[in-house]
């Protein structure tokens, strides 16, 4: 039990970033604590054993582990930009394709060896690669009727698909500078350049448990 929720989250995670985004716009108010992937701090594998970011623990002790429940969980206490407006098939289809379909793509492409013997450690798989481009022709078609995906401001489509985008055209920077995917670049280069995404991009340190003191007998 503590006054404030608490979010365990990693910088670099879009899972993460999804959420932070949602928590920061609807102006929640919570402890950030940052954890290392690699050396999961007790107190968040108490709250959530699965033990992926985010995770979000209310007050109550009641714990939201999945970053779009997280994501919507925020926006119905306070959503300002109207990211909810759209609550059709046409929001849930971008969501569905992104983390079901593209995601498991982006893994194999920027992580080649951990799928394959053969490939070396920093190797990228390029069948992978046009695999995800495929998928991302809806990305491209819906962003030629309008600035972002389902109107000309962003919404929950957007938000909760552009930080894996992010992760998949860093993977290969020069190809990613010719614009295989011309709108979703532009789209991407918006969604990176706004000021909400360079709040919730801020370097912090890591976080550390308070050290227990005991009483002295």
């Amino acid at each position: 039990m503590t006054d404030n929720a608490i979010l365990y989250s990693f910088r670099r995670c879009p899972y993460a970033m999804r959420a932070r985004l949602a928590l920061t716009i609807s102006e929640m108010s919570y402890e950030h604590r940052e954890v290392s992937l690699r050396n999961k701090p007790e107190a968040m594998l108490e709250a959530s054993p699965k033990g992926t970011v985010p995770v979000y623990v209310m007050p109550s002790g009641e714990v939201i582990d999945e970053s779009l429940a997280i994501m919507r969980y925020a926006l119905s206490k306070n959503d300002p930009q109207n990211w909810l407006f759209d609550t059709t098939d046409r929001t849930s289809e971008f969501v569905r394709l992104m983390d079901e379909d593209f995601k498991p793509h982006l893994d194999q492409y920027k992580y080649a060896s951990r799928y394959d013997d053969d490939a070396k450690r920093g190797d990228v798989n390029l069948d992978h690669r046009a695999a995800a481009v495929a998928l991302l022709q809806k990305w491209e078609a819906a962003l030629s009727e309008s600035d972002y995906l389902l109107r000309d401001t962003p919404s929950f489509a957007d938000i909760a698909t552009f930080p894996f985008i992010r992760q998949f055209a860093a993977t290969e920077k020069e190809w990613w500078a010719t614009k295989p995917l011309p709108k979703v670049a532009d789209w991407l280069d918006s969604c990176l350049k706004s000021d909400l995404f360079k709040r919730i991009m801020k370097k912090r340190p890591l976080w550390e448990p308070p050290v227990q003191e005991f009483a002295s007998s």
